[in-house]
């Protein structure tokens, strides 16, 4: 597989993620869509290793980096798909946007990776600009729809964070082993917190059902898949350029699909959000282009 190939994969199934985990959730419960998907995950996978003949390593850094993708996956999952009640398919995108900021935050810190400059810190700023009109917005239209952007974003930091750390770890293992070994761990956690809940699924209707599927095969298992080979072949803070790319498909998908109203004041928000992504990514080299154009 190429990066590229990963790139624009994951960016296609990201972009419709969001859409998909608000349909799985109508009917059964946001609790049962998200253990389901990962008990379909898991099965996908387990299967993918017998047919590819994969052996899973169990030495430290590997029992270490599906510890952590483990966890990580659990903690932001549980939380998207919790805002994700109260909040229109394509700011979910939006919000995840941020991972990039918050990726280049924690890469810096632990990582020792030159992620932050002048220029990428006041791209940090702007996107901040961003996400405040945005939430200001999300309170007005109730306090349910404000503490549901800030489920989202406490997803983003959380699978940052994850990502981040299964860098460190640098246990260069194959993508399949690791989306393979951090289901293992978060599958128990999803499959507890939904029993714990109590929450049996009232109905099932086609359409969560059809979402349920494909987040559990494509969702959990390829979109991991191609993240982790992206994550092991660049930095990670170039990464978490994928979410500067997926919200604006995300919130025309959302009005288009599921006839999703986004306010002006919204994509207002969204769109500095992008804009401060842009400088962050692409800020320093400006002057550079600019000196050999001059020349």
């Amino acid at each position: 597989m190429s990066v590229p190939a990963a790139f624009i994969g994951v960016v296609l199934i990201w972009s419709t993620t969001p859409l998909a985990i608000k349909w799985s959730g109508e009917g059964p419960g946001y609790l049962f869509g998200v253990a389901s998907r990962m008990a379909i995950g898991l099965f996908v996978c387990l299967v993918l290793v017998a047919l590819l003949s994969r052996r899973m390593h169990w030495r430290r850094d590997a029992l270490l980096t599906y510890l952590t993708a483990g966890l990580g996956m659990w903690g932001a999952m549980t939380a998207v798909y919790w805002g994700a009640q109260h909040v229109p398919s394509g700011l979910v995108s939006v919000l995840y946007g941020l991972t990039p900021l918050i990726t280049a935050v924690l890469a810096t810190l632990w990582l020792r990776e030159q992620a932050l400059t002048a220029t990428r810190l006041l791209g940090i700023a702007i996107g901040i600009t961003g996400l405040i009109l945005i939430f200001g917005q999300g309170f007005q239209l109730g306090p349910q729809t404000g503490w549901g952007m800030a489920a989202i974003l406490l997803s983003a930091t959380i699978h940052s964070t994850s990502s981040v750390w299964v860098k460190r770890i640098g246990a260069s293992l194959h993508p399949l082993e690791t989306v393979t070994g951090s289901l293992m761990v978060a599958m128990p956690l999803f499959a507890i917190t939904w029993l714990l809940s109590g929450k049996l699924p009232e109905a099932m209707p086609d359409r969560a059902l059809w979402s349920i599927v494909y987040l559990g095969v494509v969702g959990s298992v390829l979109g991991f898949i191609a993240f982790y080979y992206i994550l092991r072949r660049v930095q990670a803070s170039r990464v978490a350029l994928i979410p500067l790319i997926t919200p604006v498909i995300a919130l025309l998908l959302g009005q288009w699909a599921n006839s999703e109203v986004v306010t002006t004041r919204e994509w207002l928000g969204a769109a500095i959000i992008l804009g401060g992504l842009t400088l962050f990514q692409w800020g320093d080299r400006l002057p550079g282009r600019l000196a050999r154009e001059a020349a």
